[in-house]
């Protein structure tokens, strides 16, 4: 009867239990505690301002269209951002589970929330919602900062225009499910350098690839479906068309660039989940 007692002492009951809700707070948490992770979203503001003002800085000698382009006001403003931020974000999504195998404390974490899906699942939450976050920063800072910049040349284009708030939105959605797919790749590989170079392939060196293996239908739409290239038309304005994929002329639509960056961000982070599962910490 005592053991029986000692036994319903030491058992949590279940409103005692930790909620999802916690775990997501304990991950923000140890997710802005870190020194490195910080210093990585604060990367993305500077990359993507600084490259936004250096462009704006020498537009006139780069060339101005004929009047405001939406299509050209979007190139100077998301290009840092989307170019830099999904690097760095990948590599943050990396760091985000390797660095806890690496350093041993991933145990510990297991041991506060013995189900590992869920542990995962609010390591995503945090690290899409925060990124994302950074990365409208960055995006709607460098429209503002070099809209001044186009008005002196009279090629400036407002917030209102349509497309571009959605346009700006889409490219730092892309930012943060770069870093969702860092985090499924790092729960995969378990290692901060094979996770990083695994990153950087298939975000920058695959389109590459592709782009120098010799001309073919099969080569091309590859090419369309890659993840860099979902991030371009994230941040593009969608065809009045309403044309979704138009493999034939190389077109990727901005819902068509949602759907391929999600997806591939999504496998990731479901195989990881799967593997997490099966083996040990």
């Amino acid at each position: 009867m005592n053991a029986f007692k000692r036994q319903r002492t030491t058992s949590v009951k279940g409103h005692d239990r930790l909620s999802f809700t916690h775990v997501v707070r304990s991950e923000l948490i140890k997710f802005t505690s870190l020194r490195s992770t910080v210093c990585l979203l604060i990367a993305i503001v500077v990359f993507g301002l600084g490259v936004s003002v250096a462009l704006g800085l020498t537009v006139q000698d780069a060339g101005l269209p004929d009047g405001p382009s939406i299509g050209f006001m979007l190139d100077q403003v998301t290009i840092g951002t989307i170019l830099f931020g999904q690097l760095i974000a990948g590599v943050l999504g990396v760091l985000a589970i390797s660095g806890e195998y690496s350093s041993g404390t991933i145990q510990s974490t297991l041991i506060a929330v013995p189900s590992r899906v869920t542990v995962l699942v609010a390591k995503a939450v945090v690290l899409f919602l925060t990124v994302t976050a950074t990365a409208l920063i960055a995006m709607f800072g460098s429209w503002a900062i070099t809209h001044p910049m186009f008005a002196a040349f009279d090629v400036e284009i407002g917030l209102e225009a349509p497309g571009v708030v959605f346009a700006l939105i889409g490219g730092a959605v892309y930012v943060g499910l770069s870093a969702a797919l860092g985090l499924g790749i790092g729960t995969l590989v378990r290692s901060v350098a094979a996770g990083v170079a695994t990153v950087i392939s298939a975000i920058l060196l695959l389109p590459i690839v592709l782009s120098v293996l010799p001309a073919s239908s099969l080569v091309r739409n590859l090419h369309l479906l890659t993840m860099s290239k979902a991030g371009d038309a994230m941040a593009g304005v969608a065809n009045a068309d309403g044309v979704f994929v138009d493999l034939a002329n190389g077109y990727v639509s901005a819902a068509a660039g949602w759907t391929v960056a999600t997806l591939w961000a999504g496998v990731f982070l479901i195989l990881g989940a799967v593997l997490i599962r099966r083996r040990d910490a």
